[in-house]
């Protein structure tokens, strides 16, 4: 037999549902405890003495108890719960109003049980099925004269004499009528006993297959033509899980029944049952462990928040720039950036965002702007090491290359060790106007103005065949 599901009623329970007491439950004077599924009142006589209005409607309580020791209640809610008997509320001295809507009070005669409490005003039974006994509100006006109001009508004076006249009547009908209720509840136990016992039979006789689908068992005694026909009948109409799962949830909604303490129990099972496969079915595995650089050393690229991005490279200003677009309203605080000198890192709201980049670059001088008007985030990173772009190649004129003496460097590279090396234009391929040849010069003795001046000699024809280079005479130019 399915056992009841318990959800107590816990010090933790009770705290934070006394938030508007600053969470204190010893000078607690009411409380709500409604549809938390509790199965049985307990704890509150101890740990809360000072209640005087306690809401327990919707849950599962199946019998009042343990609420004896609540002197000073004076409104108690037990509507919609699985109370059969009234009963143990003789403590409660300073009860006024009491909501048993909707329950299954079948023993009217229990209601005589409330005499004793002598402030009791309004009493609420709607719902239950005393009330469809006849003479149902004759008998309870007679039997609690402290009564105001039954069921939200109030008591007059006349009503209350008829029914003080005619309370013995009332008392012999509503026992007859008491004892076949009680006949037809033992029944409807015995069958809600069988039911559940036949559910139990019938779950450890089907067993899960290979593919996940619900199977007979084999080691039944059915003759061999019937296994062979069941067998065939499953080959050509295979049942899908899901199908079967939807098949039984439709017969369990549509099927009819009593509606009985056992029944609400079980709709409510039905119900945890579905509401946790879902919620286990929700739960997401855990994520593998983010691989942003591999075992090798290996940086990954990676776009975990699926944002459009734009690499460029900035050869005027020798730059990587890096255009990712951020969310237009997301707070700045959510981004974290990290630049390496391979590669850029940014965090948008945990998720990452990763991108190897083509060049070294300065990670110390690097800059992150982010646009106000779109929101976009601009990182502009220098390259670590500059580099020369050269738009016109020019050839250089051969020269004369001596060694001075046998194994010493040569006049080029004595000039590499000492200074710098610079490019070289040939004065014969100048195209640019030469401004010191604008305006003619006179030589002095002459009259006439030089028009040109003629080229010097080229520097071989100066030397001879016998000329023998001195290394303390700097090179003619």
């Amino acid at each position: 037999i399915i056992t009841a599901l318990l959800y107590p009623i816990t010090e933790d329970l009770i705290r934070r549902r006394a938030e508007h007491n600053e969470c204190e439950i010893f000078s607690l004077e009411e409380v709500s405890l409604h549809q938390q599924d509790i199965e049985r009142i307990e704890h509150l006589d101890r740990w809360c003495k000072e209640l005087r209005i306690l809401y327990l409607q919707n849950n599962l309580i199946p019998r009042i108890e343990n609420v004896g020791r609540l002197k000073k209640l004076e409104y108690l809610n037990l509507a919609l719960n699985n109370i059969e008997v009234i009963e143990n509320l003789e403590g409660c001295e300073s009860l006024q109003k009491l909501d048993l809507t909707v329950n299954f009070v079948g023993r009217l005669s229990s209601v005589e049980s409330l005499r004793h409490n002598i402030h009791l005003r309004e009493l609420f039974l709607v719902g239950n099925p005393c009330t469809q006994f006849e003479g149902y509100r004759q008998f309870v006006v007679a039997a609690l004269p402290q009564l105001k109001s039954l069921d939200g009508t109030e008591i007059s004076r006349s009503e209350r004499i008829r029914a003080s006249q005619g309370l013995e009547e009332a008392r012999r009908c509503v026992a007859e009528q008491e004892q076949e209720y009680l006949r037809r509840r033992a029944e409807e136990k015995e069958e809600a006993r069988r039911k559940e016992a036949g559910v139990e039979e019938e779950k450890k006789e089907r067993k899960p297959g290979f593919d996940g689908r619900w199977y007979t068992d084999i080691n039944n005694t059915a003759p061999e033509s019937e296994k062979n026909k069941e067998n065939q009948e499953l080959n050509e109409n295979p049942k899908n899980p899901e199908e079967d799962e939807e098949q039984r949830e439709h017969e369990f909604w549509h099927t009819p029944c009593s509606f009985t303490p056992e029944s609400r129990l079980e709709a409510h099972r039905h119900l945890e049952e579905k509401r946790r496969a879902k919620e286990k079915g929700k739960e997401k595995k855990p994520k593998a462990p983010r691989t942003l650089i591999t075992a090798d050393g290996r940086v990954l690229n990676i776009n975990e928040p699926k944002l459009d991005f734009c690499l460029t490279e900035d050869e005027e200003n020798n730059t990587i720039i890096l255009d990712l677009e951020v969310y237009r309203h997301m707070d700045t605080s959510l981004i974290d950036v990290d630049v390496q000198p391979s590669y850029a890192r940014v965090s948008v709201k945990g998720k990452i965002f990763q991108v190897v980049l083509p060049a070294e670059v300065k990670p110390d001088s690097s800059t992150a702007q982010r646009s106000q008007t779109t929101g976009h985030l601009l990182l502009t990173m220098p390259r670590a090491e500059g580099e020369i772009k050269v738009t016109k190649t020019v050839p250089r004129p051969p020269r004369v290359r001596q060694n001075r003496r046998s194994g010493g460097l040569s006049e080029d590279d004595q000039r590499k060790n000492n200074v710098p090396e610079r490019l070289e234009v040939d004065p014969s391929k100048r195209t640019a106007v030469d401004l010191a040849n604008i305006v003619p010069r006179q030589i002095a003795k002459e009259g006439p103005m030089e028009t040109s001046r003629p080229d010097p000699p080229a520097a071989e024809d100066h030397f001879s065949e016998g000329f023998v280079d001195d290394p303390d005479v700097p090179p003619l130019i």
